[in-house]
């Protein structure tokens, strides 16, 4: 037993101190982290950027509603691809427009032009006299002086941006290496066997993007975009073309750059009256259970360390209803707990020594706290999946806090408590209602 405790207990401080390396900026740093690990903040905390974006559904033959929402679902694939956390995409009951907020976005014209732009790529066959010379290279890149083969963006299954060297040369090239679906293979083979060392142009947004020279055949249904691209346009265009075209065109009619709504004086008061909850549960839990609950409360303090680590590492985007969800699951691991305290009470009034009240206290509270937990994080994935915004970061805190909580209340109070039995400390070991241990 005393093998298996020190063994769990070594576990513990090892994720203690790794919690503590992501919580704390300057321990980061020191160890070589750039910037540090930081909490990411929600648009409530930090403010950010408010785009509205008009649809155009003149040329829209189906349904208004099915189109708009397809627009949502691409613009949110692309924001995802920028890496900002809890982003509100929402469009109007009239399907007239696409409300996007972005909490702590650094470069507002990147996602501007990233989520504004259709992506519509295409190939297309030169034109003798039109597109190209008596030579066969190119003439016009006009997009009317191209024929189309019918090939498009929607026959391709991956997109990814490559960083690749030029032929003689020491300079490395982005590009982007699209991969197409069976069909477009087969297009996308007739179409290289027919040019053989002719041009095949490709266009994005009827704007000629390159005309490399096909060379050989192209059966495998793999091909290269290269444009002298940047890398970061590179990463751009691939963000685009996996997320696809947007349904319906869309146009930019409102930006502003907005401050956090909530203020910091909000922040503040909010984090202190957090403070002052943890700090009236602790103090209960050492007037009431003594020395258990100066363990609970010791469990409890790493408990919201790892948490707070897993929310900066994930990351999760804390707004203030996801602090609330944090704040709860500190209340469910106080509450394990305390099942476990009482459970234990009842072992030690029967006779049982230290260590096997401990155990059995442990083991008779598990299925309790088991079915309770289970029961949270259902209604967590449910409401993840079937809310938004706020919402999801509601459930995901408050998840991913009960998981961690039964981790702290199973593992690191068990261990913790059965060291102070191990160690000879249980003669200062009473519990309230139970019989006085000598």
């Amino acid at each position: 037993m005393l093998k298996k405790t020190g063994l769990i207990t070594g576990i513990i401080v090892v994720v203690l101190l790794a919690a503590l390396v992501v919580d704390v900026p300057a321990v980061a740093k020191f160890l070589g982290f750039k910037d540090g690990l930081t909490i990411h903040k929600g648009l409530d905390l930090q403010g950010g950027t408010h785009l509205v974006y008009q649809t155009d559904l003149s040329k829209n033959t189906g349904s208004a509603d099915d189109a708009v929402t397809g627009v949502v679902n691409v613009i949110r694939r692309r924001v995802d691809s920028l890496g900002v956390s809890e982003p509100v995409i929402q469009k109007t009951r009239d399907n007239s427009r696409v409300i996007v907020e972005l909490p702590g976005i650094s470069d507002v014209n990147q996602a501007i032009n990233l989520i504004g732009t259709t992506a519509q790529l295409e190939f297309r066959e030169g034109i003798a006299e039109k597109s190209l010379d008596d030579t066969g290279s190119v003439k016009s890149e006009n997009y009317q002086d191209w024929q189309d083969i019918g090939l498009t963006g929607a026959d391709f299954v991956a997109a990814e941006a490559q960083v690749a060297q030029a032929n003689n040369s020491i300079v490395r090239q982005p590009q982007v290496a699209i991969e197409f679906n069976s069909r477009g293979a087969k297009i996308f083979a007739e179409a290289t066997k027919k040019n053989l060392q002719k041009p095949l142009a490709i266009f994005l947004d009827q704007k000629l993007l390159s005309a490399p020279t096909v060379q050989t055949e192209i059966s495998d249904g793999k091909a290269v975009i290269s444009g002298g691209f940047t890398l970061a346009e590179a990463k751009s265009l691939a963000i685009q073309l996996k997320a696809g075209a947007l349904p319906v065109p869309v146009k930019l009619i409102s930006q502003n750059n907005i401050g956090a709504t909530l203020g910091q004086e909000a922040v503040t008061k909010s984090v202190v009256a957090g403070l002052l909850g943890l700090l009236m549960v602790l103090l209960f839990m050492l007037v009431y259970y003594r020395l258990p609950g100066l363990v609970a409360a010791g469990a409890l303090v790493i408990y919201a360390l790892v948490a707070l680590a897993v929310y900066i590492a994930i990351p999760v985007t804390l707004t203030l209803a996801g602090i609330a969800g944090f704040i709860i699951s500190i209340g469910m691991a106080i509450d394990a707990n305390i099942l476990i305290f009482e459970r234990m009470k009842e072992e030690l009034r029967e006779g049982k020594t230290i260590v096997a009240a401990i155990d059995a206290g442990f083991s008779r509270a598990w299925s309790s706290i088991r079915d309770s937990n289970i029961s949270t994080i259902i209604t967590c994935i449910i409401l993840y999946y079937s809310g938004s915004g706020l919402i999801r970061g509601f459930a995901v805190t408050l998840g991913v806090g009960v998981v961690i909580s039964l981790f702290s209340a199973i593992t690191v109070s068990h261990t913790l408590l059965q060291l102070v039995a191990i160690t000879g400390l249980s003669r200062y070991f009473r519990l309230w209602g139970a019989r006085e241990i000598k």
